[in-house]
């Protein structure tokens, strides 16, 4: 006859046996939030005191870092943060250095030609000037000429208009020049026969340039404003370029 061998562990034996586990993985897992062993601290709130992350809850992984650790302590941040303010303020010198709005300056040249023509029975002079002029750009940008305009004087008259709005632009960091003509009619019949003496050799007229010139440049208009004087003689026609005053 077999006699059935009795079964030693009772109905909760595992439970027990898993009890023993829990405390035997607890000796090398201290409590949450303390060094050391001591009762009166808390257990992990992630791990309920196991000592493992439960499947499906490693997103709410909890560590915990001591304030020695080299991680929280970056090398060389202060050489980081100078060369950064370094290069900052290098960009910023140079954007200011090339966007800065520098002068434009308009110089008169020459007279090219000068031609004159009488009429005897108005008392009248007609003269036509044709000058040369200087536009100097220091910008590192192109310079637009919108409007040009030129305004004669004889002792104080104004004898005649110009007013130009087909000039090209200025390229970068360069000089151009313009030709431009000035009609004038001289009504004075003091000044006609003046210019129709034969008993003097030049007829030297003195006339007086008002130029004005609108420019554009760093999405701004500018004015450009020049006066100056130049000599002409009105006896006879003249294609010898001389410099103005």
């Amino acid at each position: 006859m077999v006699v059935p061998r009795k079964n030693n562990k009772s109905s909760d034996g595992p439970d027990l046996t898993k009890g023993m586990e829990k405390v035997k993985s607890l000796r090398f897992f201290p409590p949450y939030g303390s060094m050391n062993e001591s009762s009166t601290s808390d257990s992990c709130p992630t791990c309920r005191g196991i000592g493992r992350i439960p499947r499906g809850h490693e997103d709410q992984l909890v560590a915990v870092i001591p304030c020695n650790d080299v991680r929280l302590n970056p090398r060389r941040t202060k050489l980081y943060v100078c060369v950064s303010m370094v290069v900052c303020l290098l960009l910023c010198c140079l954007i200011l250095f090339f966007l800065f709005p520098r002068s434009v300056t308009l110089t008169p040249v020459s007279v090219l030609s000068v031609m004159i023509y009488f009429a005897p029975e108005q008392f009248t002079v007609e003269i036509q000037v044709t000058n040369l002029i200087n536009v100097t750009n220091t910008n590192f940008v192109p310079v637009h000429i919108e409007e040009f305009n030129v305004q004669s004087l004889i002792s104080g008259a104004v004898v005649g208009k110009t007013k130009i709005c087909n000039l090209t632009a200025i390229a970068t960091r360069s000089k151009k020049s313009y030709t431009f003509t000035n009609d004038m009619l001289v009504t004075d019949r003091g000044l006609y026969s003046y210019c129709r003496s034969e008993s003097i050799n030049i007829h030297t007229l003195f006339l007086e340039l008002q130029m004005t010139m609108n420019i554009s440049y760093f999405s701004h208009t500018e004015q450009l404003s020049l006066d100056t004087f130049e000599y002409i003689d009105c006896g006879k026609n003249s294609t010898i370029p001389h410099p103005m005053a």
